[in-house]
């Protein structure tokens, strides 16, 4: 099948109802400038599919696969989150409902912070890494979904900085920027990050 078949389709279901993602992925898929509408799966009345995977890459999948279903469209969707090699990967898959409540950002940085005063030593960085990996389906069945991975490497900060972005982008220090996630603008963002990463190969894969 044509990498690029499903573009004849006119419309692409992007299978999250997270505002965050959604505006970040709105604003990359206006620079891809593709000849075909992206919807977000809300405004098709989509709910979200529940991610029983084991993996970012089985629950992007299943999100895209529950998406395309009940659309009848192709559909592409994101599992992202952040690694922490000290907390053996964690939260990981988990990173949206760390603390309990899918999509409390307030309450997942707060235990992420927690969690690692107790492994932080005096003026020893911890490394962390964001995750995002792109699934898309051609239709619900697709045999084979096209695999998109990015991975932002840095470090997790003692305390928030900046207002800008979602979940942990207040935690996230660049430090060869000086700057943390949620300090840079949006444009800034898009061209370093896991998720800008991620579009950049699926941008690329439609060139081939």
């Amino acid at each position: 099948m044509s990498t690029q078949s499903w573009l004849t389709q006119g419309t692409l279901v992007l299978a999250s109802n997270n505002k965050g993602k959604i505006a970040e992925f709105e604003k990359l898929f206006a620079e891809l400038n593709l000849p075909v509408e992206v919807i977000a799966q809300g405004k098709l009345n989509i709910e979200d599919a529940i991610e029983d995977g084991l993996s970012f890459v089985e629950n992007a999948i299943i999100k895209a696969r529950h998406a395309s279903k009940i659309s009848g469209k192709p559909a592409i969707a994101d599992d992202s989150g952040i690694c922490i090699p000290i907390l053996d990967g964690a939260p990981g898959i988990y990173s949206a409902r760390y603390a309990g409540e899918h999509g409390d950002d307030a309450a997942n940085n707060q235990k992420l912070l927690a969690e690692l005063k107790l492994l932080r030593k005096d003026g020893q960085a911890i490394e962390g890494m964001f995750v995002c990996v792109l699934a898309l389906v051609q239709h619900a069945d697709d045999p084979l979904p096209q695999i998109f991975q990015g991975i932002w490497k840095g470090e997790v900060l003692e305390v928030a900085r900046g207002e800008n972005g979602f979940g942990y982008d207040p935690l996230f220090w660049l430090p060869e920027l000086g700057l943390s996630s949620a300090e840079m603008s949006k444009e800034e963002k898009n061209k370093i990050s896991h998720r800008g990463q991620a579009m950049q190969l699926f941008k690329a894969s439609l060139e081939q």
